[in-house]
């Protein structure tokens, strides 16, 4: 119980699965562009593909920042509409992470390994996120 009798529903285990992500998307951010480099320069890797490859990473780095922060600041504020957010983007985000898994026009074993963990991770906050979600929406008054 929250001071004045309130019950606190914000999800323990979710904000620990948001911030594991946070430092995991910033590795695997890293770790995309380090491997982008090595594709850029060793592999056969077609320039115009090469630079969209890029641009897409660019715009998963925002929409992943903006997810995370809308799950962190909804979870904890049990905000329905904050959450509601971060739940609705986990969807580009995932279409993202599984062109990356499976849609470049090369794909190497790091980068399958990194891509299954993260859509593990997504698939692990779309569950919890959605009990948060019902529980908030459960407990307004009006």
């Amino acid at each position: 119980m929250a001071a004045g009798g309130q019950t606190i529903l914000s999800s323990t285990p979710l904000q620990v699965l948001l911030y594991l992500n946070c430092w995991y998307f910033a590795a695997f951010f890293l770790a995309e562009v380090l491997i982008f480099v090595y594709k850029g320069v060793i592999l056969p890797y077609p320039p115009d593909n090469l630079v969209l490859d890029v641009v897409l990473m660019l715009l998963f780095l925002g929409l992943e920042t903006l997810r995370i922060f809308y799950g962190w600041k909804g979870n904890l504020c049990e905000r329905s509409l904050a959450s509601g957010v971060a739940l609705l983007l986990l969807a580009p985000c995932a279409a993202l992470a599984v062109y990356l898994l499976l849609l470049q026009t090369l794909v190497l074993r790091l980068e399958l390994l990194l891509s299954a963990v993260l859509l593990t991770f997504y698939l692990l906050e779309l569950l919890l996120g959605l009990l948060a979600l019902s529980a908030f929406s459960r407990s307004k008054v009006y």
